[in-house]
């Protein structure tokens, strides 16, 4: 059999999905009854009173909750996920609101009806009466802490934390050059083609709860929800179907839905569905991206970095029930392929009367990668030297690893990088943009009135974040391979890599293999999908389980043939003899003698039961063993894997309308060994569509009372096809120590360094330093008439250029 690990071939789950027949959430429940929510509509107030009077005599209402209605736990804030020594005044907000509302969209009232439109009717008619409280709405807001979002923190600030390798600032101040930078990120969102949804049903009878969620993670939610109701962990199953996108909004939980929605289906025996719409997803779900930076860099003449102080506000909105990973990977992940000598890193994270922010693709590292890469482009710029070769210079090289960078990742173990050869990525992206050739084809567009600029954008992304991923393989008597894993899959096509590697270990046909996700009936301890770690931790994990089903194949086919296990191997699905390949028996087989019988239930199980048995001196399983050909592993990394990548884009910008339009883009990436090149590839370049949306066109927009002014698609501009640009990469791999297969991940790659990128090349077209993200024609158009005022100073290689 040809191996299939590393080979390019199609999905295995495409068919089914692009022919109609996925099942999501809301193909669920047709029967059950409809959830509805009065949401807030202020972005702060105390509520004084809900008058439910109105909805009472609505045909078809079933109930009406408010937070006076919530029992015992249920009454209490959501939990905090992931506590934080630095997080000094975290908060979460209630299932319903209680006395005050932090953000427009936050849930008051649940409303159950026979169906959505009666619950919608209902809510329309319940009165909520407020007392506003002024707004605080930005970072800026946050910082002057005029008025405080929870007035038991002081200052806005939830958590504070400095992280240093050296003496910074020493170095700074010492260095041969410095240079200041301020920078601002604006604030974004996941918006998966799928919001979020819930339905839920109760067994009376057993006492036990099924609850399908739209998640990325089933067991977390499956663990809230019985904390939550006060159930037996093993009276609650969480299955989670077809997903239509996550991005990272969906690995926060317990959702305020995803707690209310199967409490009421205990509380009134009924099943129950809540959906969200694309408005409640706009205010309600989680949002990412706004931070304000200072850097301040000392550098020699070469352009090595010698220290590098960096100064955080991230606005975390309202809550901080995921606590502070996105701003911990923003200060870690910054630092990017670079040895910076001395580096100290301080932030703030800081609520605001918005929506909680929690990790989006990229997770902190877009904001981290566009600190680090408009610093090497200012030091660039300063020196008048090429911008590749400043990054180069400061490089960790191949023979340093593993690099410690003396600091704390986002999984509380140390920053180290395990492997990485950036030289060879910045040659193959250099060759495959024409990087070295681009100023002879800018002579060429501003002889025709073009104007175009080339930029560049380097990152390093932690992946395969612990703390564990298990696995199950389980060959059937009739020979199918059944594999679960407890992670969720959101569309990266998990079926299909691991498929392939079980497919690889036992040597079977891939159509044999049959992979489940996400599924607590089938798989209870799990973490999550997010920061790229499905392949390395579930991939690894179902790898091991493999292994161990083939060493008992090759021990049962062994006594069978009277052969010893070492003289064996699978092939195509057969244990056979090395030497001798008529002498075999099939998997299925194994997989029947792996299981000592009494009853036969088909002509296959005869040679499995007891009078079929010749050896009756031991007994019909051996000690320490398991009937059945199965196995379930698990993988647990001694810290996170590092992978890698650089971006290029070449970009035009119109000289009269500041229309940008993106020519070229090139991508080199690093994940280790590749389990399917296609999917990696398939990844990339959703990644970049996501990353060009977020640096040209998205962004959250709010006004001065907290009223979201862009929560629709008519507003929340995305790119279409036509504006995402035909796509080219190359691969490095560099195998990663840390686990069996050598992989990392790549799931978020690309969209981590386009916002760096995209300025690079902008400010390289027009001349002028680009330091707020993203920029539309509007704002490009703007900051030209500020250039031309004298009010923005030109870029020192820009006047180079034009005196050349």
């Amino acid at each position: 059999m040809t191996r299939l690990f590393g080979s390019p071939i199609p999905r295995l789950e495409d068919e089914r999905l692009v022919s109609g027949r996925g099942r999501y959430l809301d193909d669920l429940g047709r029967g059950a009854l409809a959830a509805a929510f009065v949401r807030a509509p202020h972005a702060h107030a105390r509520i004084v009173d809900v008058d439910v009077t109105d909805a009472l005599d609505i045909d078809g209402l079933v109930a009406v909750y408010t937070w006076e209605d919530l029992p015992g736990k249920l009454a209490e804030p959501l939990p905090l996920l992931i506590p934080h020594p630095a997080l000094t005044h975290p908060k979460t907000g209630y299932p319903l609101a209680r006395e005050e509302v932090n953000h427009v969209g936050e849930p008051v009232v649940m409303v159950v009806a026979r169906d959505r439109y009666v619950a919608e009717d209902a809510c329309d008619r319940i009165r909520v009466t407020y007392d506003p409280l002024p707004p605080v709405v930005t970072i800026e807001d946050a910082v002057r802490a005029e008025h405080l979002v929870h007035e038991e923190v002081p200052g806005n600030v939830a958590a504070h934390l400095v992280q240093e390798n050296g003496d910074a600032r020493a170095a700074i101040a010492a260095a041969p050059h410095t240079l200041e930078l301020d920078l601002d990120i604006q604030r974004s969102a996941s918006m998966p083609m799928e919001g979020r949804g819930v339905y839920a049903r109760w067994d009376a009878e057993d006492g036990s709860l099924r609850v399908y969620t739209s998640t990325q993670t089933s067991t977390s939610v499956r663990a809230a929800i019985a904390a939550k109701l006060d159930l037996p962990l093993h009276k609650v199953e969480v299955v989670v179907p077809d997903v239509g996108g996550g991005f990272g909004v969906k690995i926060m939980h317990p959702w305020p839905e995803e707690v209310l929605i199967p409490w009421a289906a205990r509380l009134l025996g009924r099943e129950i569905k809540w959906t969200e719409d694309r408005r409640e997803h706009f205010i309600s779900s989680a949002h990412e991206r706004r931070q304000l930076q200072k850097v301040r860099v000392g550098f020699d003449d070469a352009g090595r970095v010698l220290g590098l102080d960096v100064e955080i506000w991230h606005d975390n909105g309202a809550y901080t029930p995921y606590g502070v990973i996105v701003p911990i990977i923003t200060s870690t992940q910054l630092l990017g392929p670079y040895k910076p000598g001395a580096y100290r890193v301080e932030f703030r994270s800081l609520y605001t009367n918005t929506v909680m922010v929690t990790p989006y693709r990229g997770a902190g590292r877009p904001q981290g990668v566009y600190a680090m890469e408009r610093t090497l482009d200012a030091i660039a710029d300063y020196l008048g030297k090429d911008r590749a070769e400043v990054r180069e210079v400061n490089f960790v090289k191949p023979e340093e690893m593993p690099y410690d960078h003396g600091l704390v990742f986002q999984d509380g173990r140390p920053l180290v990088y395990d492997s990485g050869d950036f030289a060879a990525s910045l040659r193959l992206l250099k060759e495959l943009v024409g990087w070295d050739d681009f100023e002879s084809y800018r002579e060429q567009a501003r002889a025709q009135g073009r104007r175009v600029g080339i930029g560049i954008a380097c990152y390093v992304e932690g992946t395969g974040v612990g703390p564990y991923e298990g696995g199950h393989v389980l060959v059937e008597p009739s020979g199918r391979v059944m594999v679960s894993t407890g992670l969720t899959t959101q569309g990266q096509g998990h079926h299909t890599v691991f498929a392939q590697i079980v497919a690889d270990e036992l040597s079977v046909p891939i159509e044999q293999v049959h992979v489940t996700t996400g599924d607590t009936r089938l798989f209870g301890y799990a973490v999550g999908t997010f920061a790229s770690r499905a392949a390395v931790m579930s991939g690894n994990a179902i790898a091991l389980a493999a292994r161990e089903v083939r060493a008992k194949a090759l021990k049962i086919a062994g006594e069978a043939l009277s052969r010893d296990p070492e003289d064996l191997e699978i092939v195509a699905g057969a244990v056979r003899a090395k030497d001798d390949p008529d002498t075999a028996l099939d998997l299925a087989t194994v997989a029947v003698l792996s299981n000592p019988l009494r009853y036969a239930f088909d002509e296959a199980a005869k040679r499995a039961t007891q009078f079929a048995v010749t050896d009756t001196s031991k007994p019909p399983v051996p000690e320490g063993e398991k009937p059945g050909l199965e196995a379930t592993a698990y993988y647990s990394p001694p810290r996170s894997t590092f992978a890698n990548g650089m971006h290029a884009a070449i970009v035009e910008t119109d000289p009269d309308t500041a229309d940008i339009k993106i020519l070229r883009y090139c991508v080199v990436h690093d994940c280790g060994r590749m389990i399917n090149p296609r999917i990696v590839a398939g990844q990339i370049h959703g990644g970049v569509a996501q990353g060009v949306a977020g640096a040209l066109y998205e962004r959250i927009v709010y006004d001065e009372n907290g009223q979201l002014l862009n929560a629709s698609f008519m507003d929340f501009l995305m790119p279409y096809a036509t504006e995402v640009p035909k796509i080219e990469h190359a691969h490095l791999e560099t195998s990663s120590p840390l686990n069996p297969l050598g992989i990392k991940g790549a799931g978020e790659a690309g969209v981590i360094p386009v916002s760096a990128l995209l300025a690079s090349a902008i400010e390289d077209a027009e001349g002028f330093r680009i330091t707020r993200m993203p920029i539309s024609p509007s704002d490009l158009w703007h900051l030209r008439q500020r250039f031309a005022a004298g009010e923005i100073e030109p870029l020192h290689r820009a006047s180079r250029r034009e005196t050349a």
